[in-house]
């Protein structure tokens, strides 16, 4: 079976869109909110986190890096893959395609529509005034694309980054329903046992990394983690040979970590592999 990803523009439709999908294909639905509060069990709060990967970053931040919002991502990852883990899922929210990057069987749905409804459902979803609306809109719009650059370094509204772009314009929620429906049964998005191997190295990677972000002893640090059916490699750089050996008891601790390989640099030594 599949996992299906819907991306969106603020009131663009695809949350309706992932509620027939649901009636029509039996998916379990999970939403942007579902995810963090997963995520705020590392420890940080849901406030934290939507700021984290809402709100465009600032200059100093795209100057700096700003380590805890990539940590707070790695959260939300790791929340979002230990709930796509077993497939049959419909996430719509921020960054499900690129989350869950690497993995064939993940169909990437993007979703538009004509400002003109857009405004229509945000003045009756948020009960705004259609001056509020566009506002509003435009200004969400601008952050996730902001955003989208700042932590990937892609633009959100390249159509490669999807499978399949659904314009509302055109085309009706049920008829877009239809379609991705269609898509699940087909052979490019079937479960493999390749895919099904790519889907647990993410899911062990991003749960390692979360791991390492919450944990005071190496939080600070920059780290990116890699699984490969159970090994674990972690690189990066470190201030001390005891932040090295720190990183090794936590990781192989972590559940399903078969070995450990750190790659870490201390300031005074080259790699060690433990």
């Amino acid at each position: 079976m599949a996992i299906i990803t819907i991306s969106r523009g603020t009131f663009s439709g695809g949350e309706k869109l992932a509620e027939c999908l649901n009636q029509r294909i039996g998916y379990r639905t999970i939403s942007r909110e579902v995810i963090l509060h997963a995520a705020s069990e590392y420890g940080v709060s849901e406030e934290r986190l939507i700021k984290a990967i809402e709100q465009k970053p600032s200059i100093k931040e795209r100057l700096a890096l700003d380590v805890d919002r990539f940590h707070y991502l790695s959260f939300i990852q790791a929340a979002l893959c230990e709930e796509a883990k077993n497939d049959n899922i419909i996430y719509h929210g921020h960054a499900g395609h690129l989350l869950l990057k690497g993995v064939s069987h993940v169909i990437k749905v993007k979703v538009i529509a004509d400002m003109e409804q857009r405004i229509v459902f945000a003045m009756d979803r948020n009960k705004l005034s259609r001056e509020d609306a566009i506002g509003y809109i435009k200004k969400v719009d601008e952050q996730r694309e902001k955003w989208a650059r700042f932590l990937y370094d892609v633009d959100w509204n390249d159509p490669y980054l999807y499978d399949i772009v659904i314009n509302l314009k055109k085309m009706t929620i049920p008829t877009a329903c239809e379609i991705i429906s269609i898509m699940v049964k087909a052979d490019e998005f079937k479960t493999t046992d390749s895919s099904r191997m790519a889907m647990g190295n993410l899911v062990l990677a991003s749960r390692v990394k979360a791991v390492l972000a919450s944990s005071d002893a190496t939080k600070n640090f920059s780290l990116e983690v890699i699984a490969d059916n159970g090994i674990v490699t972690v690189s990066g750089k470190v201030d001390t040979m005891e932040d090295v050996e720190n990183i090794s008891e936590l990781v192989k601790n972590i559940k399903d970590v078969k070995g450990v390989s750190c790659k870490c640099h201390p300031h005074y030594l080259k790699d060690a592999v433990l």
